[in-house]
């Protein structure tokens, strides 16, 4: 049975197993990141709201990229922001914590949702929630050793760590059981970005895709 909508969203962003958390200072050259990333393997790109200007680098580089780079919103705190950014052409969102108004908007739009948490009745609130994914935040407090131990009484779930993703540590979350990683500053290194060098970028992101396809056996 083939895919659509949200669950095609979800499907694709397991697929590629990284999600590249920008939190970029300027808008300026979101579209060169994000076209670099997807360029190297790594075609998920969550744009933080915290980035100036968020809804307006959402939608252009949601229309310069097309299906080259999933474009997806990060850091939003409430279901107004979610409805926003979907607007301007998100395609899906991502929380640092647990809002269901921000489910229930993003699966409106037919929008994965991603929220935070961290202890495990915040997690499996959030996945009979409706969670499409949750993601454990911050998960460099407690290591890829908390996912198996979640998984362990709770194999349904679909966990992805942000915080402390390496190209150290990368492997490790995967044989955890990590459905995807979320990699900020680890990848989307400011030095190259603010130096231009795009095919640095690139490669950095094929480093990442080489983990993700070793780990599951070069199936993919």
């Amino acid at each position: 049975m083939r895919l659509t909508g949200r669950n095609a969203t979800v499907a694709r962003i397991e697929t590629c197993g990284l999600v590249a958390v920008i939190r970029a200072d300027s808008p300026g050259q979101l579209v060169d990141v994000c076209r670099s990333l997807a360029d190297g393997g790594v075609e998920v790109a969550e744009i933080t709201m915290t980035t100036p200007g968020a809804l307006d680098a959402i939608a252009k580089a949601s229309e310069a990229l097309g299906d080259h780079c999933l474009i997806g919103v990060g850091s939003v705190l409430d279901p107004e922001t979610a409805r926003a950014a979907i607007l301007a052409g998100a395609r899906f969102v991502f929380a640092p914590t647990l809002n269901t108004e921000v489910i229930a908007m993003a699966h409106r739009y037919d929008r994965p949702a991603v929220p935070g948490a961290m202890t495990p009745t915040e997690i499996l609130t959030a996945w009979q929630a409706g969670a499409d994914m949750v993601k454990v935040f911050p998960a460099n407090h407690f290591g890829p050793t908390y996912f198996k131990d979640l998984l362990a009484p709770m194999p349904q779930l679909k966990l992805t760590p942000t915080g402390g993703v390496n190209l150290d540590t990368a492997a490790d979350w995967l044989k955890a059981g990590a459905a995807c990683l979320g990699v900020g500053s680890a990848l989307v290194r400011k030095d190259l970005i603010q130096n231009q060098d795009w095919a640095g970028l690139t490669a950095l992101a094929g480093k990442y895709r080489n983990i993700v396809e070793q780990q599951r056996g070069g199936d993919r």
